[in-house]
């Protein structure tokens, strides 16, 4: 019931930092709202309308505020992520022992910068992707794009970018757990670079050459770098004696018992 309580009273307290972040997105959003279109805005079809000015159109009467909920709600969601990412890890960060700890330091330190670099990648993109389909319209039609329609498709690429960053990470992560060796990874290499190219044609939104490449190569690379690290990873541990080495399978494996009460003491101290 403790740990319950716990999570009640952190569950509390992310939500409500989550209330203050979307009242603060609302206060924002005209801001934020112009550089999500600007994208949009930089094309010549988006003033096909209005020669001095980007049109974006409504097809309902609740829209324009469903609009400004949804944007406030995704502010507030980014602002107040340290807070509740804060009372998460602090939730389960007592059940850890210090070297799980120090590895979820390590791992956030690099999933947060490349998340963001996929987001901007994606960013820089969105107005490639647009020109490609907006191009195919006719002379005599004129494209008329809603907010809803629009605002999905930016969403969806700043997620996919920013989420498809993070597979190289995963695969430094499962090679530190022991899982996944730098020898099955390059048995597989073709296959997973070949995967790659196929999932960046399927998860983009748009589907266009151009939008496919910008995330496939970027992930291409750091695929590399990944299996570079877990290379270098396997050679500094083949450097290290095993200590289960010799051993049968129904013989006694030696255990570290003065190490073992250590974490534990340290845990209960925690807790």
């Amino acid at each position: 019931m403790d740990h319950l309580r716990e999570l009640r009273n952190r569950l509390i307290k992310a939500v409500l930092a989550f209330a203050v972040g979307a009242v603060l997105g609302w206060l924002l959003f005209d801001p934020v709202w112009d550089f999500l279109k600007q994208p949009y805005c930089s094309l010549p079809q988006s003033h096909v309308v209005d020669k001095d000015q980007c049109s974006l159109f409504v097809n309902g009467i609740f829209s324009s505020f469903f609009l400004k909920l949804k944007i406030s709600c995704i502010i507030g969601g980014v602002v107040s992520s340290p807070f509740w990412l804060y009372q998460l890890w602090a939730f389960v960060a007592p059940g850890l022992y210090q070297r799980e700890r120090r590895w979820t330091y390590v791992f956030l330190g690099a999933a947060v910068p490349l998340f963001f670099v996929g987001t901007a990648l994606a960013y820089l993109t969105v107005d490639k992707g647009l020109a490609i389909f907006l191009g195919f319209v006719a002379d005599d039609v004129k494209p008329l794009i809603t907010v809803d329609s629009y605002l999905s498709y930016v969403l969806t690429m700043l997620l996919v970018f920013g989420l498809t960053f993070e597979l190289p990470l995963f695969v430094v992560v499962l090679n530190m757990a022991g899982v996944l060796s730098s020898s099955r990874i390059r048995r597989s290499q073709r296959l997973i670079l070949f995967g790659i190219f196929v999932f960046a044609a399927v998860a983009t939104p748009s589907a266009d050459p151009f939008t496919m490449l910008a995330l496939a190569l970027p992930t291409v690379l750091l695929f590399e770098i990944a299996a570079l690290l877990a290379f270098l990873n396997d050679r500094r541990r083949a450097r290290r004696p095993d200590p289960y080495a010799g051993l049968a399978d129904d013989e006694v494996s030696p255990l570290d018992l003065e190490s073992i009460d250590a974490e534990l003491e340290k845990g209960d101290r925690a807790r």
